[in-house]
């Protein structure tokens, strides 16, 4: 899970609750890798260009939201920035990589998680490839906080072993890695709360289960100063581990109007992230 928040931190949490507008994004217009012939791949694919790989995640979200969440909401930012951007920046759409590091929902039924050696080597050999292109910059656009940590890592084992120039951004960032959920979820919406659900009610609302929805927060934990999501001290856990339903949020107030707002600030966040990845040249 990862989404934007409605109040923004000093991480850099993709997160804006401004007013949407009527915002269209045309994604048939998205540069798509995997729509290219062979020989295209030299030909368009220059050290201009742009691989933009998300990363989503098949893994339980609660009674309420399917499987598919972080996947569809780290698709939807990556097709929506790319298409905003359009021709200013030469941005390269990878398919959605979905088995990721799940392993704190492996308890659930319908979650299918990868192992964290083997999610390194998948990333290292993605970029192992890529590099064989005239293209050097690899930005993850990642929907699962799950999968943080161990794609920063894959950031700095791409740069040495390939040359690659990589970036990883966010969605937004969950409250656990220093981004803010709504004041109601008490700093403790990290999954399936109220943002993340509100951002899937925008994207795909025949998938949501409202009436099944119900407020999950660990209250006892967010009146810890130290131990608690996005403090000081960071602690092992399963999601189980705080309710049986495996769930941390409250879904209760979410609303697709809300959705859109945050999915909007996303999209212009990641335009914008796209565009200074563009000409980053480590302050040279």
């Amino acid at each position: 899970m990862t989404t934007a928040s409605t109040s923004c931190s000093d991480t850099p949490p993709f997160c804006s609750a401004e007013p949407a507008g009527d915002t269209v994004h045309d994604v048939t217009q998205v540069r798509r890798f995997i729509d290219l012939r062979a020989p295209e791949v030299a030909e368009r694919i220059t050290e201009r260009s742009i691989f933009v790989q998300p990363l989503g995640a098949i893994e339980q979200h609660g009674p309420h939201l399917p499987l598919s969440t972080d996947s569809l909401v780290a698709t939807a930012v990556a097709e929506a920035a790319i298409a905003e951007v359009g021709e200013e920046v030469d941005a390269w759409l990878l398919p959605t990589l979905t088995y990721t590091k799940s392993n704190e929902h492996a308890w659930a039924p319908g979650t299918i998680w990868l192992s964290a050696t083997t999610l390194l080597a998948v990333l290292d050999d993605i970029g192992r490839c890529l590099a064989t292109t005239r293209a050097k910059r690899l930005v993850f656009l990642n929907g699962h906080g799950g999968n943080s940590a161990l794609a920063n890592v894959a950031c700095r084992e791409l740069r040495l072993a390939h040359g690659l120039m990589t970036f990883l951004a966010h969605p937004g960032m969950p409250a656990d890695q220093g981004g803010a959920s709504p004041a109601g979820e008490l700093g403790m919406g990290i999954h399936g709360g109220t943002d993340e659900t509100s951002v899937v009610l925008h994207l795909a609302p025949e998938l949501v289960r409202m009436d099944l929805a119900e407020r999950r927060v660990p209250e006892k934990l967010a009146g810890n100063k130290y131990v608690r999501f996005g403090g000081r001290v960071s602690f092992g856990w399963l999601s189980n581990d705080f309710n049986p339903d495996g769930y941390i949020g409250d879904p209760l107030p979410a609303d697709a109007e809300l959705g859109k707002q945050l999915f909007e600030g996303n999209v212009r966040a990641f335009g914008e992230a796209l565009r200074e990845v563009a000409t980053f040249d480590f302050g040279r």
